[in-house]
C-alpha cells in the first residue's frame, strides 16, 4: 500500500474538479509540493494557484514541474474525465509513476478515520456540507472533504485538529464511493444517473447495496423513506431511516412563511423544537435532517444543531440566491437530474407561490440527455418559462442526433419556452429582464459562469425602476 509520508509531490490530473480542488487544498495542507493541469482557468483554479499550487491549461509534457518527475517521490492523481490518449497521463503512465483516482486516495487518507459519508444522486452535497457545518461549530468538531464550496468556510476542505471524524461527499460516479470505509453512511436518493458508467438501473442500485458492505462494523446506516436500495450491512451495523414526515429521523410541525422554514426534529431519542433553516427552500428539509440525525449519532447536542442549522449558509450553486428582494429574485442551483429539477422547482413554487417562475437550463452530457431527455421535460414543464440552452458536452463527446431539441419537444405546450445558444444567455436575459420575476439558473456545466453579469442585469433593471 501507498505510505503517503514518503510522497514529497503530488502531480493532478485535472485539478480544477470540485472533487480534486479539496485533495489539492489537503497536500497543501500537508506540506507537500502540488502542481497539475486543468482544461480551463476559472475561479477555483486561480484560488488554488493563490493559495501554492502550481497549475497550468494546456496540455504539455514540458509544462511538469521537475518536482514531478521522480516517480519514486511523486504520486499523481487524476479524474476519470481525464480522456484517454492525454499527453501527460501517457507520460506517467510509461514511466512508471504510481497513479490513482481521486477516490482512491480518498479512502487512504480518511481510512483510520472514523468516516461521516453522505451518498446519493442528488442532496448529498448539501447533506455533507451541512453536516460538516454542524459538527465543526460544535464540541465535537470534524474534518471535511466536500462536493461544493461551503459559504461558511470559503472553501470544500474543512481541517480539525481535534477530531477522528472526517465528513465526505461520497459520489457514486465510476463507483467512487466503494473505495470508502464509512463509520455513518446517508443515502438520501438513489435515482438511476450516470447510465453511461452503470449501463442500467439494476446495477446503479447494485453500487448503493456494495456501498451499505463497506460500513464499519461499529457503524450506522441511515436511508431515506422509501428507497430501492437494499442494505448489506455487517451484523453490528445500526440502521435507521429518515424523511420529511416520517421515518426514524424525521420532522414535526413545520411552518413556512414569511422567508423562514421552522420545524421540529424527532429523533429516537429526543425531540429538538424550533429547528430554523439557514437555506429557507423546502428541499433542507429533508437534507436538515439526515444531516441532524449524523450530527446527533458523533454527539452534538440540542442547542448545538439548533445554532447549527439556523447558521448554515449553505454551498454554492446550491439553492445558492443571488438577488432575492420583493419584485426581484435570482437563484443558482447545480440540478442536472430531472429528480433534481422538479425538487428545484416545488421548492420555489412553495416559496413563491404567486410569482412567475423562469428559468434557464443547460443540459449536462449527451448520455444523460439521451437517457433522460423525457423526465427533464416533465420536471421543466413545472416552471412557468423555459429557456433551454445547448448541451454541455463536458468529457464527451456528441451523441449523433441528441442534443437539447429532444427535450424541447416535449415541455408542456403551456410552458413559455425558447432554445438558446450558449453564447447567447446573456442576450437572452437581457432582452427578457423587464418580464422576470424570479429566475433560475440550472445545470452542472458552464451556466454559472453567467450568473454573475446575470445579477448585474437584473440589478440594473431595479435601479431604473426607483
Amino acid at each position: 500500500m501507498i505510505q503517503l509520508k514518503n510522497i514529497q509531490a503530488i502531480y493532478f490530473l485535472g485539478a480544477g474538479g470540485i472533487g480534486m480542488s479539496a485533495l489539492v487544498r489537503y497536500f497543501l495542507s500537508e506540506g507537500k509540493f502540488v502542481a497539475g493541469y486543468d482544461r480551463t482557468p476559472s475561479e477555483l483554479t486561480a484560488h488554488l494557484t493563490q493559495e501554492g499550487a502550481h497549475l497550468h491549461y494546456e496540455e504539455s509534457v514540458d509544462a511538469i514541474p521537475q518536482e514531478c518527475r521522480n516517480k519514486e517521490t511523486t504520486l499523481v492523481i487524476y479524474t476519470p474525465a481525464i480522456p484517454k490518449g492525454h499527453k501527460e497521463w501517457e507520460y506517467f503512465k510509461e514511466a512508471g509513476f504510481i497513479i490513482k483516482k481521486r477516490a482512491e486516495v480518498l479512502g487512504i487518507i480518511t481510512r483510520d478515520k472514523r468516516g461521516v459519508c453522505a451518498a446519493g444522486t442528488h442532496g448529498k452535497t448539501t447533506t455533507s456540507t451541512m453536516t460538516a457545518h454542524l459538527l465543526h461549530q460544535s464540541h465535537v468538531d470534524c474534518a471535511a472533504f466536500l462536493g461544493g464550496i461551503s459559504k461558511n468556510y470559503k472553501s470544500n476542505l474543512v481541517l480539525s485538529e481535534k477530531s477522528d471524524l472526517v465528513v465526505i461527499e461520497a459520489d457514486e460516479y465510476d463507483r467512487s464511493f466503494l473505495h470508502l470505509t464509512p463509520y455513518i453512511a446517508t443515502i438520501t436518493s438513489a435515482d438511476p444517473d450516470h447510465l453511461d458508467i452503470y449501463g442500467n438501473k439494476e446495477n446503479y442500485l447494485e453500487a448503493f447495496a456494495q456501498f451499505t458492505e463497506k460500513i464499519r462494523n461499529d457503524g450506522y446506516l441511515i436511508v431515506h423513506e422509501g428507497l430501492e436500495v437494499t442494505p448489506r450491512t455487517a451484523p453490528g451495523v445500526k440502521c435507521y431511516t429518515y424523511g420529511r414526515t416520517n421515518g426514524d429521523f424525521h420532522a414535526r410541525n413545520i411552518r413556512i412563511g414569511g422567508g423562514t422554514i421552522i420545524f421540529d426534529y424527532v429523533s429516537p431519542w429526543d425531540t429538538i423544537g424550533d429547528i430554523e433553516l439557514g437555506v429557507p427552500v423546502s428541499i433542507n428539509i429533508e437534507n436538515g435532517i439526515a444531516a441532524m440525525a449524523m450530527a446527533q449519532i458523533c454527539g452534538a447536542t440540542a442547542e448545538e444543531l439548533r445554532n447549527g442549522m439556523k447558521s448554515f449558509a449553505g454551498a454554492d450553486r446550491r439553492f445558492d440566491f443571488h438577488i432575492k428582494e420583493d419584485d426581484t429574485v435570482l437563484l443558482s442551483d447545480y440540478a442536472h437530474h430531472p429528480d433534481e429539477i422538479k425538487a428545484c422547482a416545488l421548492s420555489m413554487r412553495e416559496l413563491y407561490p404567486d410569482k412567475k417562475l423562469s428559468v434557464i437550463f443547460q443540459p449536462h452530457l449527451y448520455s444523460r440527455t439521451n437517457d433522460f431527455y423525457p423526465q427533464f421535460a416533465q420536471s421543466l414543464s413545472l416552471f412557468d418559462e423555459v429557456i433551454l440552452v445547448e448541451i454541455y458536452p463536458a468529457r464527451e463527446q456528441p451523441i449523433p442526433g441528441v442534443s437539447s431539441q429532444l427535450i424541447y419537444d416535449l415541455i408542456a405546450p403551456t410552458v413559455s419556452k425558447r432554445m438558446c445558444a450558449r453564447t447567447e444567455v446573456l442576450t437572452v436575459v437581457e432582452e427578457l429582464k423587464e418580464t422576470f420575476e424570479v429566475l433560475v439558473s440550472l445545470g452542472a456545466g458552464d451556466i454559472e459562469n453567467d450568473v454573475p453579469a446575470m445579477a448585474s442585469i437584473l440589478k440594473n433593471r431595479r435601479c431604473l425602476k426607483r
